[in-house]
């Protein structure tokens, strides 16, 4: 008999403290215009001093576990997308799989930066498919202001904290999972990074280590080049065109962007879902961010034809679409 995955609960959480447009310029030369016309956004949650990724995980597993009202205890894994961990180790997942009380459980991160939580999503359903596992939670966490330069006027307005979970499971013949992707373009890596090293790989001496560098011009052009391209690979392995799909689901890093990238792929704008105007830029949490915000809406409906592709540092991407069915 073959196995099937089904995505079957999904939660959120973010943090208390919003960062608005006007407190960057308290401390950057910016304006609410200026980034609201270049990006979209308007506020960024942002962490407390001793709250990291793991304790954002845990929140969004209960907030799913509340809406859905799940028994978790039989989760056999947990995947969590991450680039901001609590420790080198042991991974976010662990202490996600100890919070919860998971004994038997394996737990693993996954890091590919934004395109995180689409990289995870892929990994559950192949992990369910193959029949090695039949209960899954993934996860996507961010504290990307523990990172972020807040002397660079250019990065510092992009990035905020958040994390989404869902809940994939084993099913006989009701699957969320239609078709995805998996790429990487490793030579543009210098375009967005992160050390812990004063000299990069790329023969830099920085000044403040330890904190996201952003070519965001090049970033801009690769996405906008590569993402309408992503999006026609994934649907030529169906039937689907882009006239069949309810929702598509970017990387939430730029509004003007994901709007260009929609119109480069003959897709309608009214079927874009962000999460960045209150949330900003939240790497791989952004896709179950703005799934959750049109859950609290009334947007997304059973059986709606759902895009999801995540993109970013690597420079890394995955696709996946799916039948969304909650």
């Amino acid at each position: 008999m073959k196995s099937y995955a089904k995505i079957t609960a999904q939660g959120a959480y973010v943090p208390e403290k919003v960062m608005t447009n006007e407190d960057f310029e308290e401390i950057v030369e910016t304006s609410d215009e200026w980034i609201q016309q270049r990006t979209g956004m308007k506020e960024r949650r942002i962490a407390a001093e001793d709250e990291y990724s793991s304790d954002m995980s845990y929140k969004a597993v209960l907030d799913l576990q509340e809406k859905y009202d799940v028994d978790l205890s039989d989760v056999d894994m947990v995947i969590n997308a991450t680039l901001t961990p609590d420790h080198k180790t042991p991974s976010v997942a662990s202490y996600v799989q100890a919070r919860l009380g998971l004994e038997h459980a394996g737990a693993f991160d996954v890091n590919a930066a934004c395109a995180g939580f689409t990289y995870a999503l892929n990994l559950a359903n192949g992990l369910i498919s193959s029949g090695q596992n039949k209960k899954i939670l993934v996860i996507s966490s961010e504290v990307l202001s523990k990172i972020t330069d807040y002397t660079d006027r250019t990065t510092c307005i992009l990035f905020g904290d958040g994390a989404g979970a869902f809940l994939v499971e084993y099913t006989e013949d009701d699957p969320s999972f239609i078709a995805s992707t998996f790429g990487s373009d490793g030579a543009k890596a210098p375009n967005l990074y992160c050390t812990e090293h004063n000299q990069t790989m790329f023969g830099e001496d920085l000044e403040n280590p330890g904190k996201i560098v952003q070519n965001g011009r090049g970033v801009y052009k690769w996405a906008v080049g590569k993402v309408p391209k992503i999006i026609e690979e994934t649907l030529a392995k169906t039937d689907y065109t882009t006239d069949d799909l309810a929702w598509f689901v970017p990387h939430s890093a730029n509004a003007r962007m994901d709007e260009s990238i929609c119109e480069r792929a003959g897709l309608d704008k009214e079927k874009l879902l962000m999460s960045l105007e209150y949330f900003g830029n939240t790497s791989s949490a952004t896709i179950p961010l703005a799934i959750d915000l049109a859950m609290q809406r009334g947007q997304m409906k059973k059986g709606d034809l759902t895009l999801l592709v995540g993109f970013g540092g690597g420079l890394a991407y995955s696709s996946t679409l799916i039948k969304w069915d909650l």
